[in-house]
């Protein structure tokens, strides 16, 4: 520990700061105490990522996260605060050497002591992957020595600061020499399997002083981590097996962490291990020597005759690894992204524009505002007014309607008209039809002010304002048909194209099973009963289709996302459901495009399972929360999204693989963390909105 800096804090959080323990590229880490003289490890956030907003809410995501990890091996955490002018967190201060400071002082450890090692952070990696982290930086450093074994330190927060892109000279998520191949090149694609191969590292370095991967600088260590031998003279006989297969450079090769900690059981708690096994030097590739190290290691080094030709040729290897692939900086499409020329409204540019007019009065605001579109017309809610049309291609707004905002999308167009919603009071609810050409007001009905009102193919279905009907209007906002509602709670779904209702004789809504009502004879038939909170998604060849939950149970807490474990399918005529389990329970929102039902969950998890058979066709760690529901191109066979902060990825439909994303908008607006984010194709033209900002991009990504 070293004394505090003039500016620094003299406490955080209630926790006066005795001095500091450390500090990284993110923050500083302090020593503090609290008033009752419990001693913590006190990291504050840097003020550039204290001043992002983005870094913000995935701080926030990683502190609820981290708070689950409470194994033996980790430092929990007990504090944090990711809503302070300068965010931080506090965890339970060990008192002990790094494992750097460990072997520098003392040397590497004896094969009694990596064994331990060995099954201590096995046991803490195992607890913090069960919390959903994937750790991304084990290092030595992050290691601390105690007599009652090992104790990781800095988990989940990592991949709270991957909110930059990777490039040669940015800010790079981890340690060089003890990274996975993955993290250097497609630092999205990082799994678990990413700690693993660390694991593998850092035992190396515990046996022998230094690590497999070491080289002269960043670079080529990096290059050497990603194509390189690893090398492992000196490790002991009875370790390498395990190191070695660790350090396999396929993710999908390396060991379950529960087959490491059976391997490390069986070798012998004792320094008698086996002698060294004979291991060959590495050979060499673009001029590189071997020269003896102390300790029995080797140093690669670069031959001065081929000094300039082995800096060109690594720089540009690197330089491909790090700027290629998924995860290719904002700014940059990933190679071969165009697959034919874009289908773009005439005159179109990316274009930005803010969905705020301010008026007087008080507004009625519903957090979820976005478009609609139909053909190449653009409709879209915002702040100050109830709709707006925006011109496609370049974003300027041709009309408003209305002066008490509602924050809400417009409920969809059809025919020449836009129909939204109009709270004129705290007790009704109005639905407007507006003309799409000039706004105009044509008609107007009061309907149910909690339940939505729905398009389909012949009408618009909604819910009488007493409950008692469900209701059906035309295009001239005549009714065509009234219904009567035979339960206590229902509401109006469009299916297919296809009018339903949904309803539930519990004592609350969804409390109950649910019934499919189909209307027929000028009532509604009940053709179906569900589960409980079963999901409705859409329809599946003229079927409507429902997604099955795990459990009902309500759960109160703050980021729970129900799992769902099977699809089930309604035949309309004879009201048969069948069921299609899924591989494994899925969470997140889900959404029916075009045969695929894709979760998307709030860490940037997206996974894809195919609406007929329920099999898995593709999961994708995006590392991008807070996404939207999916907006797919067939022709350019991507999925498109957008987050709350204008950050647009795409991926590609057939696999997952991403193949490019965008920086976030510089600023979306004082609503970005409150909305949920939308995004549409009009035509190829992306349209999204984030905050009270609506923008459109090109199907090509950025630059």
């Amino acid at each position: 520990m070293t004394p505090l800096s003039p500016g620094d804090p003299e406490s955080i959080g209630g926790y006066t700061l005795l001095g500091r323990l450390g500090a990284g590229g993110m923050g500083v880490v302090y020593l503090g105490v609290s008033a009752s003289g419990r001693r913590v490890a006190v990291k504050l956030v840097r003020g550039p990522y204290a001043e992002e907003e983005e870094f913000r809410t995935r701080f926030r995501q990683e502190i609820a996260a981290a708070r689950r990890v409470s194994g033996a091996f980790t430092a929990p955490v007990v504090d944090a605060d990711a809503d302070a002018e300068r965010p931080w967190m506090a965890t339970l201060y060990v008192p002990g050497a790094n494992l750097a400071e460990v072997v520098e002082k003392s040397g590497p450890l004896s094969g009694r002591e990596l064994r331990a090692l060995g099954l201590g952070l096995t046991e803490a990696l195992r607890d913090i992957h069960r919390a959903g982290l994937v750790h991304r930086d084990l290092k030595p450093r992050n290691v601390l020595m105690t007599d009652d074994g090992p104790r990781v330190i800095d988990f989940g927060i990592s991949r709270a600061a991957d909110n930059q892109s990777l490039t040669t000279t940015g800010r790079m998520i981890g340690t060089p020499p003890f990274m996975s191949p993955e993290q250097l090149a497609a630092p999205r694609d990082v799994t678990p399997a990413s700690d693993v191969f660390s694991l593998g590292s850092l035992l190396v370095f515990a046996a022998v002083g230094t690590g497999p991967f070491d080289a002269d600088s960043p670079y080529i260590t990096g290059y050497q981590v990603v194509h390189g031998t690893p090398d492992l003279a000196g490790v002991p006989g009875a370790f390498l097996a395990i190191v070695e297969r660790c350090l396999d450079k396929d993710p999908a090769a390396r060991p379950e962490l529960t087959d490491v900690q059976r391997m490390l059981q069986a070798l012998p708690d004792s320094d008698d291990a086996p002698a060294p096994a004979p291991h060959p030097a590495p050979v060499a590739e673009t001029g590189t020597g071997a020269n003896p190290r102390p300790g029995g290691r080797r140093r690669t080094r670069m031959l001065l005759a081929g000094l300039a030709a082995l800096v060109l040729t690594v720089l540009c290897a690197v330089t491909g690894v790090l700027l290629s692939g998924p995860d290719a900086p904002a700014g940059t499409a990933a190679p071969g992204a165009t697959a034919r020329a874009a289908d773009l409204p005439d005159g179109w540019r990316p274009w930005t524009t803010r969905l705020r007019y301010d008026v007087k009065g008080v507004p009625l605001d519903y957090d979820s505002p976005g478009c609609v579109t139909q053909g190449d017309a653009l409709f879209c809610g915002g702040t100050g007014f109830i709709a707006a049309r925006v011109d496609a291609a370049s974003g300027r707004v041709l009309w408003r309607a209305g002066t008490r905002p509602q924050g809400t999308r417009p409920i969809g167009v059809r025919d020449g008209l836009v129909y939204v919603y109009e709270d004129p009071n705290d007790r009704i609810r109005r639905l407007v039809a507006l003309d799409a050409a000039t706004g105009h007001r044509r008609w107007q009905r009061d309907i149910n002010k909690s339940q939505p009102a729905v398009l389909y193919d012949d009408g618009l279905l909604t819910l009488s304002p007493d409950y008692e009907s469900f209701v059906a209007y035309g295009p001239s906002g005549k009714e065509l048909w009234r219904a009567p509602s035979l339960d206590e709670y229902c509401t109006p779904v469009a299916l297919g194209g296809t009018p339903w209702g949904l309803c539930s004789q519990g004592t609350e809504p969804g409390q109950a099973p649910v019934e499919l009502m189909k209307p027929e004879d000028g009532g509604f038939t009940e053709i179906a009963t569900l589960p409980e909170k079963a999901l409705p998604l859409g329809a599946v060849g003229g079927q409507p289709l429902f997604l099955a939950p795990q459990t009902a149970k309500d759960v109160y807490e703050s980021g729970y996302e129900r799992p769902y474990d099977a699809l089930l399918r309604v035949a309309t005529e004879t009201g048969e459901v069948t069921r299609t389990p899924l591989a494994h329970p899925l969470t997140g929102a889900a959404t029916l495009v075009d045969g695929v039902v894709y979760f998307v969950r709030s860490d940037g998890v997206v996974t894809a399972v195919s609406a007929d058979s329920g099999r898995q066709l593709w999961q994708k760690v995006t590392d991008v929360e807070s996404l939207s529901a999916p907006a797919v191109s067939t022709s350019h066979r991507r999925v498109y999204f957008a987050n709350r902060f204008g950050r647009l990825l795409a991926l590609d439909s057939r696999t997952g693989a991403a193949l490019w994303r965008t920086s976030a908008l510089a600023d979306p607006g004082d609503k970005a963390q409150d909305y949920p984010p939308h995004v549409l194709l009009v035509g190829d033209a992306i349209v999204a909105t984030a905050g009270d900002t609506v923008f459109s991009r090109g199907p090509d990504g950025p630059g």
